[in-house]
């Protein structure tokens, strides 16, 4: 029985962030990752904080709501929007990839090979310039709205 040989990780901690031969798709699955536990932790950052101030009192609610008119706050709000849309909208695409909607019909293994990600590009292309102007429209209401 042979051994198995061991294959060094060439590209170490620099492999998260390398996209290789996927590219787009590779960094949207990095950004969705991230996306998500972001939103968690905001969401779990939010229900404690607004538990702690809603018991104790009316006059530390007010003053912790005083300090959502902050500008970095607001832009904190802006983030948080584009995340959840960037992560609404790339678990949809993986969704629809999944259940291969977004695949077309298969092809037969005849030379020269295609790959099925150029066939799912043009859905990936499409979401990111969805989000791109979603992402917009929500900086033009958020500067609209005043800082």
């Amino acid at each position: 029985m042979s051994q198995l040989q061991h294959r060094p990780n060439l590209l170490g901690i620099r492999g998260w962030f390398y996209g290789g031969k996927y590219q787009l798709e590779r960094y949207l699955y990095i950004l969705h990752r991230v996306t998500g536990l972001g939103l968690v932790l905001f969401i779990l950052f939010h229900f404690t904080a607004t538990t702690v101030f809603r018991i104790q009192g009316e006059a530390t609610w007010a003053s912790a709501m005083g300090l959502l008119h902050n500008p970095w706050l607001k832009f904190g709000e802006y983030l948080v929007v584009v995340a959840f849309v960037l992560n609404a909208l790339n678990g949809l695409r993986l969704i629809l990839q999944e259940l291969g909607f977004t695949l077309g019909k298969p092809i037969p293994p005849i030379y020269p090979y295609q790959d099925s990600i150029r066939k799912i590009r043009a859905s990936t292309i499409f979401m990111v310039v969805v989000i791109v102007i979603l992402a917009i429209v929500f900086f033009y209401d958020f500067i609209a709205g005043g800082w």
